[in-house]
């Protein structure tokens, strides 16, 4: 038996990266050194026995109920990074998933006392005190007996110690390992049996699926689904993935076990039936069906669990909010929002705001204290007007009306601040929303700054500090952004949806972890963005200023394009970061050609500048070709003979002028290819 096995130091001992946050469980002053830790050859020189093993370093905690049960080792809180290392090293290393439990038994060989401890044996019933006799490593059971004293505490009054000692009966005293949890020894002498349960327990509720045995073993168990698994469950628990994709994979997760149940169960049937009979053929078409259904679901499931693809598909929220319409009586209002009403500041008000211009009838005004409130009282065709000061906020601006959102003065004088934990800031579905002189200020977020999902929203002249995402353009929504300035964003300061319109000028985007997200991916159905870049100043971000995702069918079709027209020399260009002089000419006065009539790029004195806006045209009317020879093959294979070319005139769309591109980690503009 291997000597200081599964400490909480021994898996700390080698950290992957920044040490991330603790979760609760803090581990030793002294870790031992890796060579002592987990599997620890059996012949080696240290002759430590059980009296000269150090007291444990482990925590405790007592159940809660009426019964006293006692102390239980507390391993319910390891970092993410001492479960990586303990599946990654030690349990799985590079098996396949039809090799899990051969892998886990052989770890449990080394490190599992094989009898002698005891434990609480808990289920949502009960909970009892058992004394383990052996293990059978093999089923991952552990054969036990009632201890002495007998202490059993059930939670429904009409199941009895009776029954439980019935059940462990039936199950001919063999209990799952997960289902028990050792009791506290401060010898140390049971650590590394508790933290082994612990691994097997967590292993088998949150990352092993019943139907990972049956795929294919490409890649090694671990990195195909252990760690994707591993990084969710933690991203989850730190609140860094938004409730709604949460709830989303949770029922996606439901419903493909509860598909597989059916699929195993109708396959075990058929396998039982010997004769071609009609039932059967009829089960074999609905076994079909849900094999198809599965891999759907197992697909999205995947989607989710990788954190890239998770970032980059992003989660679409479906906005609920309903919008309030005009006022039975027709008023419009005009909220303002002051935390303190000074006379000066009302004349101000009246002078520039309030009454302007003569009006026929007289407009109602509102005061309120703060943003929300005000934004929560506005019916179609209101205005909220809030005055200097530093407003905290703890929920969403849900706006579902066309209302403007004004601040008097400047953005830094007009500041919004959310805090406490929440899934967004701004969420826009009003027909035409605006947004002028304000800075928002996010915190402790989870998704955007501002999230347009469906109407045209406005933003002039504020100021966005972002936390996660910027500001994410649905499907469907269109958004313009004017002398604005963005920054701070752990994702991309604005992601960019098919089929949406986006207008940005004479705005920055800043220290971001990319600039623009330009999103061409969902389905082949939509059209690519109709984006307007002008005079926009993009830099200083970690990664490129402007990214475009795209699947790789788009990269095979490039490859069969047919030479002879602008367009297609256009798809055959080759563009990077450290191309000359003359081939940004070249690339310039090619996509002048091929977008003449539209006069979507101008010359610019600044290589950089040129070759940043080029670029990104060029790549966009690639994408958009090719989108167009998608959607004229299907249409050919559905038997429709001539496709609407003015459908496809939509290629010549977009308008970049004027961009400069400067200090972006990876350069101007890049393509991911997912």
């Amino acid at each position: 038996m291997a000597d200081g096995l599964l400490a909480a130091g021994g898996l700390a001992s080698e950290v992957m990266g920044p040490e991330p946050e603790c979760t609760g469980w803090a581990a030793a002053e002294e870790p031992a050194p890796l060579e002592k830790g987990l599997f620890q050859d059996e012949d080696s020189d240290s002759d430590c026995s059980d009296q000269d093993k150090p007291g444990t370093s482990l925590p405790r905690f007592v159940l809660a109920g009426k019964t006293n049960f006692p102390e239980m080792f507390q391993t319910s809180h390891l970092l993410f990074y001492e479960r990586f290392r303990a599946y990654q090293d030690y349990i799985l290393a590079d098996c396949k998933a039809s090799e899990v439990r051969e892998f886990t038994a052989e770890f449990l060989e080394k490190v599992l006392e094989p009898s002698g401890w005891r434990a609480v044996w808990r289920t949502n019933v009960f909970k009892v005190l058992v004394e383990v006799t052996d293990v059978d490593l093999a089923a991952l059971k552990a054969v036990v007996r009632l201890a002495d004293p007998c202490l059993c505490e059930c939670e429904v009054s009409t199941f009895t110690l009776d029954c439980v000692m019935e059940l462990l009966n039936l199950k001919e005293h063999r209990l799952p390992l997960q289902e028990l949890w050792v009791v506290f020894d401060d010898s140390g002498a049971f650590d590394q049996t508790a933290l082994a349960i612990e691994h097997v327990r967590f292993f088998y509720q949150n990352i092993w699926r019943s139907w990972d045995e049956e795929e294919e073993d490409e890649y090694d168990y671990f990195v195909r689904c252990v760690e994707p698994r591993l990084r969710l469950h933690y991203d989850i628990l730190e609140d860094r993935v938004p409730s709604g994709l949460v709830t989303d994979y949770r029922s996606l997760l439901s419903q493909c076990e509860e598909s597989y149940r059916k699929f195993l169960n109708l396959r075990s049937s058929l396998s039982n039936c010997n004769s071609d009979t009609e039932q059967e053929n009829i089960s074999m078409v609905e076994g079909l069906k849900l094999y198809s259904e599965i891999e759907q679901l197992k697909q999205k499931l995947k989607l989710i669990e990788n954190p890239l693809l998770r970032y980059v598909f992003g989660y679409q929220k479906n906005s609920n909010i309903q919008a309030k319409g005009v006022r039975p009586n027709g008023q419009k209002v005009r909220h303002v929002v002051s935390s303190a009403m000074m006379p000066g500041l009302l004349q101000s008000l009246l002078r520039d705001r309030l009454c302007q211009e003569p009006c026929k009838e007289e407009v109602e005004i509102q005061f309120h204290r703060d943003p929300l409130s005000a934004i929560n009282a506005c019916y179609e065709g209101d205005t909220v007007i809030v005055c200097p000061g530093h407003y905290v906020v703890h929920g969403t601006f849900s706006i579902a009306d066309s209302i403007e959102l004004e601040g008097y003065g400047l953005p830094d004088d007009v500041v919004i601040e959310k805090r406490g934990r929440g899934d967004t800031f701004v969420d826009c579905t009003g027909a035409d929303i605006k947004i002028s002189s304000i800075k928002f200020v996010q915190h402790d977020a989870v998704e955007g700054i501002l999230i347009i999902h469906r109407g045209k929203t406005t933003l002039e002249n504020c100021v966005l500090q972002c936390e996660t995402t910027g500001v994410t353009v649905r499907t469907s929504a269109e958004f313009l952004m004017k002398t604005s300035d963005l920054y701070g964003a752990k994702g991309a300061g604005v992601e960019i949806y098919p089929g949406s319109k986006c207008t940005l000028s004479d705005s920055g985007i800043h220290h971001c972890k990319e600039g623009i997200l330009i999103k061409d991916f969902l389905d082949e159905h939509y059209d690519i963005p109709e984006i307007s870049m002008v005079n926009n100043v993009i830099h200083n971000n970690e990664g490129y200023g402007v990214v475009l995702v795209k699947p790789t069918i788009f990269s095979d079709l490039q490859e069969n394009t047919q030479d002879g027209t602008e367009e297609n020399k256009a798809l055959k260009i080759q563009t990077s970061g450290e191309a000359d002089a003359a081939d940004r000419v070249d690339l310039d006065e090619l996509i002048q050609c091929a977008t003449g009539k539209m006069g979507l790029c101008a010359r610019s004195d600044l290589c950089e500048q040129v070759e940043g806006n080029c670029e990104i045209v060029h790549e966009l009317l690639t994408a958009s070709t090719q989108k167009g020879q998608l959607r004229k093959k299907r249409l050919s294979e559905l038997g429709i003979t001539q496709a609407d070319d003015n459908l496809m005139s939509q290629e010549m769309f977009v308008s970049i002028v004027g961009n400069q591109f400067k200090w972006n980690g990876k350069g101007s503009f890049g393509t991911f290819l997912f």
